[in-house]
Parts: structure tokens; C-alpha cells; sequence
């Protein structure tokens, strides 16, 4: 094992004698130096692990010391020990990256606690992680067994994204496979719990989890009648995960209030999902009501063209009268647009923003070879996702909003996820082309793979004719038509698609943030 070799800076290092003898005694190598400048030349011709620095020393001050060995090795973590109490040298300390503040007198546990902590430290979060995920392993398994509700399924996929996201920092590659393994099974058991629950869902709302289309009117609606201003963002095709992925970068400018989540309708796709909580419609509804807005899978032209004008009936039939403006963003040129134009809009009570970048990321997924690199798996899609927001216009409005004091929702139309397995299917001419789900007529499949809808409107889904009915893929299978399956069976292997069941896809955030 690797001595630990500590460089101590302080005038009054014979005063330290009991402590280093301490640290000597646990295993460390200590070397000292009473001035910063002597402190200096030591740290340029050794390797230490970590440096003592003491604030108040006379020559150069422990904040100068501290200046000219972080432009030698940056990366060594720089443990400030001091008298001094004044805020301005902790900001001054902080600001410059130590990596812990002590104040004197220090007793010797309290230095051996702040090196476990700088150093011991990814190594005693590993094993901290991993025997609370072995313990945490099994109660989620005996969840799974006995999941029946809606808030159950809820619990545990937060569970899953919670570990998924905790192991990964840890990289303890086995324990990330047995968590993959019980994602896997969370699916199989959650498409069952979809297929026997969605059609009541639908039939009767009282017992149904809020879903796509009510959104606006029991979640958003009670924001609007409060007395602040509404930026309402959807960001298309964005996961719990993602979300966590950026909330950090967010809580920057806004607190969370509140975070929850609701279920995406099926099929989890824009034009289905988005259009309802524009509407506050189900698809049916809205092809009947609107049929100059609604466009079935077979025809031609786009899905979500008319989202402003849904909107638009929808305050109409809350009874709202509010000012109100809608953007679609779907490239950099209009969000920096947004961002130079916000000001104008401070006086809206609700400004409804759609953010199309994700899901541009997903699709692009599956075309670019680059992508596909760059996303390869969920940890590398969070980092995406991340890398993008923080460089995106959509933060620049999101800080604009704050500044004008507007309350933040932040939400989306469905999730996604990474497709594995193939599933062979075989349709006519007019069966639609989504990998997720398929609707048309004189479907084969594999039953075991899918939830088949003899009867759209049972589920509220209007039908392209009369003998069409509805497949939704369930887990991670993808829908390749037997002609040429091969070859499709391997080209959408492991790409981000949407518009079946899967907790990815269905379950999605809805967050609700004050101003800082």
C-alpha cells in the first residue's frame, strides 16, 4: 500500500508536534515547512497528496501560498487550517477550490477525518454504495413482487434511476449489471401491470394516475390562478434520468417546489402525447372535435403543427383570459431568438415553451454514427443531455425567466428507451412505421412481446379504418417487419426509440420551480 505524504505549511509547526506524531503513527508521511516560500520549492520538487495550510503566516499569506501551488499541480487537494474566523478568507479559500476549511485549535481526529474525506473518499462511497444497493436489491425485488398501483410503480422506478445513477459514479461494473438485470425485469413486470390496468385508466379517470391529457388542467391550471407569471417548458422526449442529469445546473437560478410524475398516454409519441397536453384532449377527442388539426399515422403532412392553436381552445375552455404566447423551438437560431426577444414577454401570465432538442438527439441516435458513439448507453445519454443543456439557449431563458421573476414547470410529453431486442411483425402497405407501435390492420406479431388494442377507442385512439387495431411494445423490444429483418434487427439495435410501454417511456417528470 501507498504511503500517504502530506506537506504541512505553518509557522508554528513545532506546535503541531502532537498531531503529526498522530498522523505518523496511523501510517502518514509528513514533511514540514514554517513559510510559504520554502512551502513552495518543496511542493515543485515532490509529490504530495495532500497539503495543511495555515492562513495566517508571515512573507507570502496562506491565500498567496495557496494561489502559487494550485498553478503547479491544481488537482492536490489543499486543506486550509487557520485561526482566522473572517467570512472574507473562507470565500477568498473556497472561491480558489481547498477542499476543506478547519478552524483552530484542531484536535487530531477532526485532521484524520478531513483526509478520509478528501482522500479515503470515493473509495468508502463505493463500498458504502455497494453494500446499500445489496441491501436495497432486495426490498426492491420484493416491491416489484407486490407492485398494483399506479404510486407504487412510481416509487420504484425513482429507486432504480436513484442507483442507476449511484453506481455509475462508483463504476462497480457487477453491481451495474445486476441493477440492469432488475430494470429488465421492473419492465417485464410493468408492461403486465399496463396491460391490465390502461384500458380502465382510460374508461374511468377517477381511478387513473394523471396522464398526458390532464395535465394542464389539474397541474398547470392551479399555477396560472396563482399571482405569479408561468414559464411552462416541455422538452420533448426527456426522461426522469436526463432530468436528473441537469436539476443541478437548474437549481442554480430556481428551488424546486415540487416534483412529481405523471404517466404519458399511449402510444408514449409526440404526436399522440404532446397533442394531448396541448389539448386537454385524448386523441380521439381531439380527431373529432378538431379533425382540421388531428392527422392519423398514415397521412400525410406534420403531427404536432396545430399545439398553439390547441392551446388556445384549451384556455378557452377553462375560462381563462390571460395573456398568453407559445414557441416551438426546434434548432439554436430560434432559442437565441427567444433568449434577445424575453424581455418583451415579461408582462405574459403563461409563456409555453416546446424544446425539440432531445428528442433531435435521440433520432439523430439512430442516422449518425457519431451520436450513436456519444450515446452508446443511458449514462453516456445523461451526459449528453447534460453537455447540452448547459450550453443550450433554453438555460439562457430559463436564467432570463428568473430574473424577470417568472415560476418555472419544467415537463415532458414522454420518455424513451434504449432498444435491445427485436420483435418480428408483419403488416400491410397502410400499417404505420413507429418501431414502438404499430396500428393498421391484419396484424402478426409476437404476442408475447406486445399489448395489442383490438379496439382503439377503447383507449381512446382513433383508427385509421375499421379493423385496425393498435401494438405497443413493452420492455425494450423494437417492432422489425419480417421482410429483411436481419438487417433491420441490426441497424435499431440498441437506438432510442419511443411510443410503447416501458417505465422509461411512460413514467416522466413534472417539476414545478421558484425563482432564487
Amino acid at each position: 500500500m501507498n504511503i500517504i505524504k502530506i506537506l504541512w505549511i505553518d509557522d508554528e509547526v513545532e506546535l503541531l508536534k502532537p498531531h503529526i506524531i498522530f498522523l505518523e503513527k496511523k501510517g502518514y508521511e509528513v514533511t514540514t515547512s514554517t513559510n510559504g516560500r520554502d512551502a513552495v520549492e518543496l511542493f515543485k520538487d515532490n509529490l504530495y497528496d495532500v497539503v495543511f495550510l495555515d492562513e495566517n503566516m508571515p512573507g507570502l499569506s496562506g491565500l498567496e501560498t495557496l494561489q502559487m501551488i494550485k498553478t503547479i499541480r491544481s488537482a492536490t487537494p489543499i486543506i486550509m487550517i487557520t485561526k482566522s474566523e473572517e467570512e472574507y478568507i473562507m470565500e477568498e479559500a473556497i472561491g480558489s477550490k481547498i477542499s476543506d476549511y478547519l478552524i483552530k485549535p484542531v484536535n487530531p481526529n477532526q485532521i484524520l477525518l478531513s483526509l478520509k474525506k478528501n482522500l479515503d473518499h470515493s473509495r468508502l462511497v463505493s463500498e458504502k454504495s455497494s453494500s446499500s444497493y445489496q441491501r436495497e436489491f432486495r426490498n426492491i425485488s420484493m416491491e416489484l413482487m407486490h407492485a398494483n398501483t399506479h404510486e407504487d410503480w412510481l416509487s420504484i422506478y425513482r429507486k432504480l434511476i436513484y442507483w442507476e445513477i449511484k453506481l455509475e459514479e462508483i463504476e462497480d461494473q457487477n453491481l451495474i449489471a445486476i441493477l440492469d438485470n432488475q430494470k429488465s425485469e421492473a419492465n417485464l413486470l410493468f408492461g403486465k401491470f399496463i396491460e391490465k390496468q390502461y384500458e380502465n385508466w382510460i374508461q374511468n379517470p377517477e381511478d387513473s394516475p394523471v396522464l398526458s391529457h390532464q395535465i394542464f388542467r389539474k397541474w398547470v391550471l392551479p399555477e396560472i390562478k396563482s399571482n405569479e407569471n408561468i414559464l411552462f417548458i416541455v422538452i420533448d422526449n426527456l426522461r426522469f434520468d436526463q432530468w436528473r442529469s441537469f436539476e443541478s445546473i437548474v437549481n442554480n437560478h430556481y428551488k424546486i417546489e415540487e416534483e412529481k410524475g405523471f404517466y404519458s398516454i399511449l402510444p408514449t409519441a409526440t404526436q399522440y402525447a404532446r397533442n394531448a397536453i396541448f389539448s386537454g384532449l385524448t386523441p380521439l377527442q381531439m380527431e373529432k372535435q378538431f379533425p382540421e388539426y388531428w392527422k392519423n399515422d398514415t397521412e400525410e403532412g406534420g403531427k404536432n403543427l396545430f399545439e398553439a392553436e390547441f392551446l388556445e381552445e384549451q384556455l378557452k375552455r377553462l375560462r381563462l383570459t390571460i395573456k398568453s404566447s407559445y414557441f416551438k423551438i426546434t434548432n439554436q437560431r430560434e432559442g437565441k431568438k427567444l433568449v434577445e426577444n424575453f424581455k418583451t414577454l415579461k408582462d405574459n401570465k403563461l409563456i409555453s415553451i416546446v424544446y425539440n432538442f432531445v428528442d433531435m438527439i435521440s433520432h439523430a441516435k439512430t442516422e449518425m454514427e457519431v451520436i450513436k458513439e456519444l450515446a452508446s448507453n443511458d449514462k453516456a445519454y445523461r451526459s449528453l443531455t447534460k453537455s447540452w443543456f448547459q450550453n443550450s439557449p433554453l438555460l439562457e431563458i430559463i436564467q432570463q425567466a428568473q430574473l424577470a421573476g417568472f415560476k418555472l414547470i419544467i415537463t415532458t410529453d414522454h420518455g424513451t428507451i434504449n432498444c435491445k431486442n427485436p420483435s418480428k411483425v408483419i403488416g400491410d402497405k397502410q400499417t404505420s412505421l413507429n418501431l414502438r407501435y404499430k396500428t393498421g390492420k391484419s396484424l402478426t406479431f409476437e404476442e408475447k412481446d406486445v399489448y395489442q388494442v383490438k379496439d382503439p377507442k377503447k383507449i381512446e385512439l382513433p383508427a385509421i379504418n375499421l379493423s385496425s387495431s393498435f401494438i405497443f411494445a413493452k420492455n425494450d423490444y423494437f417492432l422489425a417487419y419480417a421482410n429483411n429483418f436481419n438487417y433491420y434487427a441490426s441497424y435499431f439495435k440498441n437506438t432510442y426509440q419511443h411510443g410503447g410501454i416501458s417505465l422509461e417511456e411512460m413514467i416522466v417528470p413534472f417539476i414545478i420551480l421558484n425563482p432564487r
